[in-house]
């Protein structure tokens, strides 16, 4: 029989390796870790639960909806509008951003930072005729390097604040570390980083926003089409686009024909499934006038018969047809969409919204476009109506690619949501409440002064992070409980002992870097936090330097998309590729670790 050590390395193992598999959700994947402990009765049924009312928990959602509060009152707002002045020198441009999004995540969610700032990225790349890729992973890791200043950065810092004996670390007590990796990253980014990122697209001709790979979308042939009657060989050799657009399917009435020939006779009413890229399909449309067949028109809102558009007008991203437009945005890792296809969702009879085309970076779509489950990262070519357009992508947890996305809140309130939010802090900085006491106070205020209703209040919290938290705490207790934490630290111990201080630092910092870059990184703190403070206890180590260590290591996952919803939700506007993050990923991690060991060790050691 198994003991209980090795019963908890079996559980972790298994679930370090469905976190990395990746099939199954995170917060799904945390669930059954919990349940693997108390079926084996490593942790008593009175403490199962005991992680939703954990103080960090608590803390990590009352963040949340402090973040979008600050959102809705137009603060971040007010601080994108200025960066519309920085010119077009790149380096600027770089420096800038990254210190603006490090400076935001130092006080609101990371990801919440980066929704916030990367449409001003894009609107400036295609400002300067530059790729967005060479802004947009630039962006992603200043928003995790400001994570690292305050306790509410990230959700790290809030975990291993509460494995401290002493108390909890206070707001600023990790921006002595936290600033300094931070500055010396920015400059590294600025003026080195920034070039070995992966140039993906160049938008010469300012016409088009930012390249998406290859849009998958339906086309109709309207009701007297010189092309009805012709085989869809002409109809593919006349719009000039043959080589960059490629029929996927034939669709008439209920018959689907994949891969349909070329010798087709096409119909009045068939539907095309095509693929390509935004400018083929453009100009496509243009010249053959097929319609989007999912493109409705004004006189749908009367509950006429529709006749889908044809085009966009002019250079912007919109198509207008009185007040309805067409506009690109991004699934985010929260979104309401996420496995859900348009056909379940009822998009257009709840929302008013219509999905027009869909590209997936490196999947080719076969499906109907109503039958398509989305995914984190999907770029939406989506079409509605001007007035609440911008707040149904935002209901629905999308972000706008668009030089309107520059207008990011919704009713601005600058000077009530910033005094509520510095009150918060003030009250922290006293000591006169604990910080979850009065981040939740500070959430609830908000509510109150109608900064936001109850429900963008549930609707800003990430639910599945929360239950990650919930259920990894007692997970990680219980790696520490029945002493596989410390059997875990005797295998580093031999490997630190007879070391300076910072080879043991070392090996922690840059252990949980790594593990942070295939498993969620509050989850790569919860389980090296306790290990960390074994190896603390028996080489001498300050407890707290150990702390920061974790905590540094686990922001820091700059080495993959997967490491960081950050990461991942640039990878899509911008093309990236899997194996693009370590060109600049590596070397900041080295930079990172060669910077913050010392730091740690002068600050807490």
């Amino acid at each position: 029989m198994l003991s209980d050590q090795w019963t908890v390395f079996l559980i972790l193992g298994t679930t370090l390796a469905l976190f990395i598999w990746n099939r199954l959700r995170f917060d799904i994947v945390a669930m059954l870790a919990l349940l693997a402990v108390a079926v084996s009765g490593l942790v008593a049924p009175d403490q199962l639960f005991a992680g939703f009312g954990h103080p960090a928990v608590i803390t990590v959602a009352a963040v949340l909806v402090i973040s979008q509060g600050l959102v809705n009152g137009g603060v971040v707002d007010a601080v994108a509008r200025l960066l519309g002045k920085v010119g077009r020198n790149a380096v600027l441009q770089v420096i800038t951003l990254t210190l603006v999004v490090a400076l935001c995540s130092g006080f609101i969610n990371n990801v919440g930072a980066l929704a916030l700032l990367m449409p001003v990225a894009i609107w400036m790349s295609r400002q300067s005729g530059r790729s967005p890729s060479l802004l947009l992973m630039p962006l992603a890791f200043g928003s995790l390097l400001g994570g690292t200043i305050t306790l509410i950065g990230t959700p790290p810092n809030i975990i291993i604040a509460s494995y401290r004996e002493a108390g909890s670390f206070g707001l600023f007590d990790f921006a002595p570390v936290g600033l300094a990796i931070t500055a010396v990253g920015i400059v590294f980014i600025g003026v080195i980083g920034w070039r070995l990122t992966p140039k993906r697209d160049d938008p010469a001709g300012g016409d088009k926003l930012f390249s998406v790979g290859e849009y998958v979308t339906e086309l109709k042939v309207p009701e007297e089409s010189p092309f009805a009657g012709g085989t869809l060989h002409n109809l593919l050799t006349s719009g000039g686009t043959e080589k960059s657009l490629v029929a996927l399917a034939l669709i008439r009435g209920e018959e689907v024909s994949p891969a349909p020939s070329t010798f087709n006779v096409l119909k009045c009413g068939d539907v095309l499934l095509v693929e390509a890229d935004t400018e083929s399909l453009q100009e496509f449309v243009e010249q053959t006038g097929l319609a989007l067949a999912n493109a409705v028109n004004d006189e749908d809102e009367e509950g006429k018969e529709s006749e889908p558009m044809t085009s966009r007008e002019g250079t912007e991203e919109q198509v207008a047809a009185g007040d309805v437009r067409l506009t690109e945005a991004v699934i985010s890792p929260s979104s309401r969409l996420i496995g859900r296809s348009a056909n379940r969702l009822n998009l257009r009879e709840r929302y008013g919204l219509n999905v027009v085309a869909i590209a997936r970076q490196g999947h080719r779509l076969k499906r109907r476009l109503a039958d398509i489950r989305f995914r984190s990262g999907d770029i939406l070519l989506v079409q509605g109506y001007e007035d609440n357009l911008l707040s149904t992508l935002q209901t629905l947890g999308c972000l706008p690619l668009a030089e309107r996305g520059l207008t990011l809140g919704r009713e601005k309130n600058l000077w009530l949501a910033g005094g509520v939010f510095l009150a918060a802090i003030a009250i922290i900085l006293s000591g006169l409440l604990t910080p979850p006491v009065a981040l939740v106070a500070c959430a609830v205020a908000m509510v109150l002064v109608q900064l936001m209703d109850a429900g963008d209040a549930y609707r800003a919290i990430d639910w599945p992070v929360i239950v990650l938290l919930a259920a990894m705490i007692p997970v990680g207790q219980a790696l520490e409980t029945t002493g596989g934490a410390a059997l875990i630290a005797e295998q580093i111990l031999t490997v630190a002992q007879g070391q300076a201080a910072w080879v043991a630092l070392t090996i922690i910092l840059v252990g949980t870097m790594l593990l942070s870059n295939v498993v969620n990184n509050a989850a790569a703190a919860i389980l090296v936090a306790p290990i960390a403070l074994g190896v603390s206890s028996q080489l001498g180590l300050a407890s707290d330097a150990v702390l920061m260590a974790v905590a540094v290591g686990a922001s820091c996952a700059f080495l993959t998309p997967i490491g960081h919803q950050s990461n991942a939700l640039v990878m899509e506007p911008a093309g990236y590729r899997f194996g693009d993050y370590w060109r600049l990923g590596l070397p900041l991690s080295v930079l990172v670790t060669v910077v913050g060991v010392p730091m740690i060790l002068w600050v807490w050691g």
